[in-house]
């Protein structure tokens, strides 16, 4: 069973938030075009790296922290590129604990030009970097499907 289900603008089976906004950070990873994913332990979900950002933290210092607990990199602040912010209403993780939360992810950008040396923390199965045409044959959460088809559609 799943720690946590998502939803994105799927009022009708999505449950009813019992916490207040959560203010979440996530990372498009890239390396020769292809993407970053972790396989999530809690949902058996690709997602991307990233998570919740502390009350003490700003949506940056939570990404350069979340990048390092995650993937046991550090990468100073200012190789990290603010993208967009995702906050529209429905995007809704739920636990199963019973607490339910809306998101607001705020995603930044980083590139790497070679693979570096990456370690795989508790809170993944497996990290690996995507090309476009593989994401379709995986399970990506919905409240990460958009961000990740901005990301494909808009590169540059």
């Amino acid at each position: 069973m799943s720690i946590v289900t998502f939803y994105r603008g799927d009022p009708k089976n999505a449950p009813k938030t019992t916490m207040p906004a959560h203010l979440g950070a996530n990372a498009i990873i890239t390396c020769q075009g292809k993407l970053l994913l972790e396989r999530r332990r809690d949902s058996n979900t690709w997602g991307l790296i990233g998570g919740g950002v502390k009350k003490t933290e700003s949506s940056l210092e939570g990404m350069v922290r979340e990048i390092y607990e995650e993937l046991g990199l550090r990468i100073p602040p200012e190789k990290l590129t603010k993208l967009q912010v995702y906050g529209e209403p429905g995007r809704i993780a739920a636990f199963r604990d019973g607490s339910v939360w809306r998101m607001v992810i705020v995603v930044y950008g980083l590139d790497f030009q070679q693979e570096p040396p990456l370690r795989i923390s508790e809170e993944s199965k497996e990290l690996r970097f995507f090309t476009k045409e593989e994401l379709s044959a995986i399970d990506i959460p919905v409240t990460h499907q958009d961000i990740v088809e901005d990301w494909f559609v808009n590169r540059r």
